[in-house]
């Protein structure tokens, strides 16, 4: 059976100060349906935005985001599980860090969970492991994470569902006849080093993160599909139809 990747940011699972219920239940009825044909697992971000929903710190200072990702797992995970449970379907939570891609004996250590999880039709959900680690340890944002963890447990592709729908010939927010590039096959080092705008407040990445992901992944020659985390009619479309109707695939074949 393949094996997939979903990354889901932090704009979409949450809303002003809550959990974005619904999203998070559409989202878990499409990984319900697509783990028909393939193995799954989730790169979740969202943990200090689910943070801030119970405790109202500034973001900005290390030690207040840490703890907003303290108070914020066991919310959002919690809010996953209430949700898999309507579908019998058990998760497991799985932090990482850079340092897990970078020693052979963690990096299997966590190979063998996740695989060992699939195999027991459990979902590994992962998360950046930023409560107790410095920066230097950290990616710093889930693109970079869920790149690296499709490399390294060997998925078929990488799927990012974003606030933004799709890689764009220029700006939309600033060109209302941008065009969405449905595929590309390489990135140049101009794409890599331009502005970046993330659209929520507890976002870390923006579009040349997920650049860096879709150059690390056609690296390792796999693919990644970046498109819509709140419309996820496109994600079905690609995933279970075969059709790819909106959304930018990037791949190196």
């Amino acid at each position: 059976m393949k094996r997939i990747v979903f990354k889901v940011g932090s704009s979409v699972l949450t809303d002003t100060n809550s959990i974005a219920k619904e999203r998070m239940l559409n989202l878990v009825s499409l990984i319900v349906e697509v783990q028909k044909k393939y193995e799954v697992v989730l790169v979740t971000s969202g943990a200090v935005a689910a943070g801030y929903t119970a405790l109202k710190l500034d973001r900005k200072k290390q030690i207040s985001k840490k703890l907003l990702a303290a108070v914020g797992q066991p919310i959002l995970m919690h809010s996953y599980k209430n949700k898999f449970d309507i579908y019998g379907i058990d998760i497991a939570q799985i932090l990482l860090t850079e340092d897990d891609f970078d020693s052979r004996t963690h990096t299997k250590i966590f190979q063998d969970i996740i695989d060992r999880a699939l195999e027991n039709n459990i979902l590994p959900i992962v998360n950046e492991n930023d409560i107790s680690t410095t920066p230097d340890q950290l990616f710093g944002d889930n693109d970079q994470l869920s790149a690296h963890v499709a490399h390294y447990i060997n998925a078929d592709i990488l799927v990012v569902l974003s606030d933004i729908d799709g890689y764009y010939d220029s700006n939309p927010h600033e060109n209302p006849e941008a065009k969405i590039r449905k595929i590309i096959n390489e990135i140049t080092d101009e794409e890599l080093t331009q502005k970046h705008n993330p659209n929520s407040d507890f976002a870390t990445g923006g579009i040349v993160t997920k650049l860096h992901a879709a150059k690390y992944i056609m690296s390792k020659n796999k693919k990644m599909f970046l498109c819509s985390g709140f419309d996820l009619t496109v994600a079905r479309a690609f995933l279970i139809d075969g059709l790819h109707e909106k959304g930018t695939l990037f791949t190196n074949k």
